[in-house]
């Protein structure tokens, strides 16, 4: 029986807070997945309305005044290149809050949602979908963006609830994800891999001035419980970033660690394997051990 027909019924959801999340953490895993024919859905919490133009060659003000279509189209072009069929969960963006101490978040926004309130259409895809596997992002929301915390929050609250039916009665017939996962796309031992590797080949390291401020964490790091294979995918995962033209730069800091190095010395995407109903072992190298 060939991969293809042995994953064809196999079914993967992403949870992100942004648009471009999706292509920023876990894209090229998600790429394999869907090339060995996974069906693989992303639900993003938010249209991004308040985020940052990142780009410079973005910066401007006809892109400033129409960031929500922009944003839109952005994640289109970035979903036919990865694959995969998207929602939006319709929420609005929280933006980030600067000062101290930071100013209140913006009345409305996703960071302000009500928790049981936010997880409701997120449980309706889950049971409309049907995915064996879930991910999402840990606690801290992978960075402490309010979208991030509030969108580990209704995962969290949706997986749960979209199995029991006594929860939301009216959002379709439960169903149960088998696994759930936290994405660990930006660890400390996978910069210091790539700085020290750079160093070795006397490439300038961009991870130099980020690795004296991020002190370790051996605790954090023995979290992740998963590295899945999927170097040969990078390339498409550069491309998916890079249609998110307002907030990635091509000239920018991730785009100046040569390909060949980052296949070579981290040629994995990983989790953390956080509730599961089936049986495998750790460590995994498939989101899906267990359940093929």
């Amino acid at each position: 029986m060939s991969l293809m027909s042995e994953d064809a019924g196999l079914r993967l959801m992403h949870v992100h807070a942004h648009p471009d999340d999706e292509s920023s953490k876990g894209a090229a895993s998600t790429a394999m997945y869907v090339a060995q024919g996974v069906d693989v859905h992303v639900v993003t919490c938010t249209g991004g309305e308040r985020g940052s133009v990142l780009n410079p060659n973005m910066d401007r003000p006809e892109v400033l005044e129409n960031i929500t279509e922009i944003r839109r189209a952005e994640m289109e072009a970035a979903r036919e290149i990865l694959g995969v069929t998207q929602d939006w969960l319709g929420f609005v963006d929280s933006g980030w809050p600067e000062g101290d101490p930071k100013p209140p978040l913006p009345e409305g926004c996703f960071g302000l949602v009500d928790v049981e309130v936010g997880a409701e259409p997120l449980v309706r895809l889950i049971r409309s979908f049907k995915p064996h596997v879930m991910t999402t992002y840990d606690e801290n929301g992978g960075y402490p963006h309010p979208d991030h915390i509030m969108c580990h929050k209704i995962s969290m609250e949706a997986f749960e609830a979209a199995a029991d039916p006594t929860r939301y009665p009216d959002a379709g017939e439960p169903w149960q994800v088998l696994k759930l996962y936290y994405q660990h796309g930006f660890n400390r031992p996978k910069a210091v891999a790539l700085h020290e590797a750079a160093l070795e080949l006397g490439i300038e390291s961009v991870f130099g001035e980020r690795l004296k401020e991020w002190k370790p964490d051996p605790a954090w790091d023995a979290r992740v419980t998963t590295k899945v294979p999927c170097a040969e995918y990078f390339p498409v995962r550069d491309r998916a970033l890079i249609a998110h033209a307002t907030q990635i730069d091509p000239d920018g800091f991730f785009f100046q660690i040569p390909m060949d190095l980052q296949q070579r010395v981290w040629p994995t995407e990983d989790f953390e394997l956080v509730k599961s109903f089936v049986e495998s072992s750790l460590p995994e190298d498939d989101l899906f051990a267990g359940i093929r």
